[in-house]
């Protein structure tokens, strides 16, 4: 055998090989779907970009061409149509011509005047504090502790309260986000009959003054910080349902107003730790009277190997704070330490469910 066969033969050649290179870069292999995993964070960048310049706002009348949006928001045209190309391929656009674009139903989500707009969420996931947090994935994974307070000095609600000019879009994107799922899990639960409701910890009362204006019967009773008081206030005069609710400034780990018929905690225990939501279970079992029902709303997580968009949250959440989601069992446990006991959940396939607890 010549060196050159001796070479051949030892490096493989002329063998086929197990899984031809073709297969394995297919546009449907699992090389390829593995690539799209990778691809994840410069495409959401890519879409941060492009929320931030206002595209979606842009394309509300029609299709517009690469041109046109690069002058309206000051870009580069080929690099834009790079970058919606790009993105197109994820379905948020569609090149309905040679570089001019339209929105599709997805795209219309980025827009800023829809009531279940995510621009806000694109636009706050670009801030470096929280670019700087998601790379840091390691720290918290060897610590257990948030990335958020890691990279920037402070826990997330404390850093941006102390930098005013981040704090409205933080705002935005946090309140928005909670009334979408919030109100959307409670839209599977029926709550007439309930004829007070103490919402505990909802922070502005964007919630409870929803729930008032579906219930015309229902009387509410505002729990939380007192320097939250003046805001709940505000927005619940605002919805015209004041004369139906009460505000009380205070801690609720400390005590809640009782015999209310239902007690409504709307992602609360989950930014909570476990000592803490056994404590205000606790008080309000001790609250309650034989007809209460506590209404917890927040992310179930189903047991084993099941896909569901709040277990992504879940480990998002863990990177930005002391923030924690449940299976059922998980809360089962927890209502029982706390003399309660799980009835019903509705709503499983919602980013949060409605967990309804009964006394013991």
């Amino acid at each position: 055998m010549t060196e050159q066969a001796t070479r051949a033969a030892a490096n493989g050649a002329g063998t086929a090989p197990a899984t031809s290179n073709a297969a394995e870069l297919h546009s449907d292999s699992l090389f390829s779907e593995m690539i799209w995993l990778l691809s994840g964070m410069p495409l959401a960048c890519m879409l941060q970009a492009i929320a931030e310049l206002g595209i979606a706002d842009e394309l509300v009348d029609g299709p517009l061409s690469v041109e046109e949006l690069a002058r309206r928001t000051e870009s580069d045209a080929d690099a834009l149509y790079r970058i919606l190309r790009g993105v197109s391929t994820r379905g948020v656009f569609t090149e309905v011509a040679h570089r001019v674009f339209g929105l599709t139903q997805l795209g219309q989500i980025l827009r800023s005047d829809q009531p279940n707009s995510l621009r806000d969420a694109f636009r706050m996931h670009a801030q470096q504090e929280m670019r700087d947090t998601f790379t840091s994935v390691r720290h918290t994974l060897r610590t257990g502790q948030p990335a958020f307070d890691h990279v920037n000095g402070a826990p997330m609600f404390q850093y941006f309260a102390r930098n005013a000019e981040k704090k409205p879009l933080f705002d935005s994107f946090t309140g928005a986000a909670a009334r979408r799922i919030q109100n959307a899990a409670l839209e599977t639960y029926d709550l007439t009959g309930v004829r007070t409701i103490v919402d505990i910890g909802e922070m502005n009362g964007s919630l409870l003054a929803g729930v008032l204006k579906r219930y015309p019967e229902l009387h509410g009773v505002y729990v939380d910080l007192p320097f939250m008081a003046p805001v709940a206030e505000k927005i619940l005069g605002g919805a015209g349902v004041a004369d139906r609710a009460e505000i009380i400034g205070a801690n609720y780990l400390e005590s809640v107003p009782p015999e209310a018929d239902a007690y409504l905690l709307p992602q609360v225990l989950h930014r909570i730790s476990d000592a803490e939501g056994l404590a205000l279970l606790k008080n309000i079992r001790q609250a309650m009277s034989p007809t209460s029902k506590v209404v917890v709303i927040d992310p179930v997580l189903p047991e084993g190997d099941v896909p569901h968009l709040a277990k992504v949250l879940d480990a998002t959440m863990l990177l930005m704070g002391p923030i924690k989601d449940r299976t059922e069992a998980e809360f089962a446990e927890l209502f029982e330490k706390a003399g309660l006991r799980l009835d019903v959940i509705s709503g499983r396939a919602l980013p949060s469910s409605v967990i309804i607890a009964l006394p013991a």
